[in-house]
C-alpha cells in the first residue's frame, strides 16, 4: 500500500474507498469488499447520510480479524450547518458515533461555506450564514481543538482554493493536513496543487473517474481509452494512476467488487513519461461538480473555486 506523509507525520494510504452515493444496503458490502481486497482507507462524509452503515462494516471487519483499527485510515466531514463554535464538537461526536470509533484519521471541512443549522444544500437565501458571523477561521479553531483533544489526528479542508487557505494559514495555529478536491485529466487543478505542496498539505481527488452525480465519467474518453488497450490496462487504472503518480491521493467510489478490485490494482500501473504528458494535455478546467450553487455575494461567498 502506497502513502502519503501528512504534516502531521501520520501516513495516509494514496488511494481509498470513496463513499459519496454509496447507498445504504450498499455500502456496507462495498466497504466489507475494500478492506478484504486490501483497502486501509475510507472517505465518508455526515452529509452523505451512510455513516451507520459504514461504521457497521468497519466494525465486523474489526471483529472478523479482517483489519485492526490501527491499520485504517477514516476520514469524515463536518458539514456547512455545523461551523457555528458549539455546533463542531457535537458534529464530529455524531460521526464517531456512526463510525463506531473512538477517533477519526482526518477530518475535513467540507465546504467553505456556513449554512443555518440543519439544512442541506442551500434553497433560500436563508440557510446562508454571512462570513461576517462565522468567519471560517473561528471554525477552523474548533477544529483545532478536536485535534489537540484527539478526537482526530488530523485536520483538513474539502472545497477550499487559496484565499481560503491562506486566510487559515494566516489565523490559526494549525496548518490543514490535507485539501481534497474535484481533481482529474479535465480540471488537474495543477496552480492549486503546486500552492498546497508549497504549504506542505497534502491534496486528495475525489471524483478522479469522472461524476457519479451527472452520469458523466472519462472511462470513455477516447485518449484515455486508447492508451488503456495499448499498456493492456483500464481507463480507470490509467486515470488512478495518472493521480498517484503525481503524489495525489485518491478516493474512487464503486459498490461493485470487480470494479472496487480493478482501482485497487491501479497501484500496479506505471505510466512512462510520454504517457503523462498526453494526460497532463486533457486539461480544460472543466468541472463535473458546479459548487458555485455555494455562492451568494450578499453573504459574503463571492468565489468558491
Amino acid at each position: 500500500m502506497k502513502t502519503i506523509k501528512l504534516n502531521t507525520d501520520a501516513l495516509m494510504p494514496i488511494i481509498g474507498l470513496g463513499t459519496f452515493l454509496s447507498a445504504p444496503g450498499e455500502v456496507y458490502q462495498a466497504v466489507r469488499w475494500a478492506i478484504k481486497i486490501g483497502y486501509k482507507h475510507i472517505d465518508c462524509a455526515s452529509i452523505y447520510n451512510n455513516q451507520k452503515e459504514i461504521g457497521q462494516a468497519i466494525h465486523d471487519a474489526i471483529v472478523e480479524g479482517d483489519i485492526k483499527r490501527e491499520e485504517l485510515f477514516v476520514t469524515s466531514k463536518l458539514w456547512n450547518d455545523s461551523h457555528a463554535m458549539r455546533d463542531v464538537r457535537p458534529a464530529c461526536e455524531q460521526s464517531l458515533k456512526e463510525l463506531q470509533l473512538e477517533y477519526l484519521d482526518l477530518y475535513l471541512m467540507h465546504w467553505p461555506v456556513a449554512q443555518r443549522k440543519g439544512t442541506g444544500m442551500p434553497k433560500s437565501d436563508d440557510d446562508w450564514i454571512p462570513l461576517t458571523e462565522i468567519p471560517l477561521w473561528k471554525t477552523w479553531a474548533e477544529m483545532e481543538k478536536l485535534y489537540n483533544d484527539g478526537l482526530v489526528k488530523a485536520i483538513g479542508v474539502s472545497n477550499f482554493n487559496e484565499a481560503n487557505i491562506n486566510l487559515l494559514l494566516e489565523k490559526t495555529q494549525i496548518p490543514p493536513a490535507v485539501n481534497q478536491v474535484e481533481c482529474h485529466p479535465l480540471l488537474s487543478q495543477n496552480d492549486l496543487i503546486a500552492f498546497c505542496r508549497k504549504n506542505n498539505i497534502a491534496v486528495t481527488a475525489y471524483s478522479p473517474l469522472g461524476a457519479e452525480r451527472s452520469g458523466a465519467t472519462l472511462l470513455e474518453n477516447k485518449v484515455i481509452v486508447d492508451m488503456a488497450e495499448r499498456i493492456q490496462t483500464t481507463p480507470a487504472q490509467i486515470l488512478l494512476s495518472w493521480q498517484m503518480q503525481r503524489g495525489i491521493i485518491v478516493i474512487p467510489k464503486s459498490v461493485k467488487e470487480n470494479r472496487i478490485h480493478e482501482n485497487y490494482a491501479s497501484q500496479a500501473v506505471e505510466l512512462d513519461a510520454a504517457d503523462i504528458k498526453i494526460i497532463d494535455g486533457l486539461n480544460q478546467n472543466h468541472r463535473f461538480f458546479d459548487g458555485t450553487f455555494f455562492e451568494n455575494p450578499a453573504k459574503g461567498y463571492d468565489k468558491i473555486f
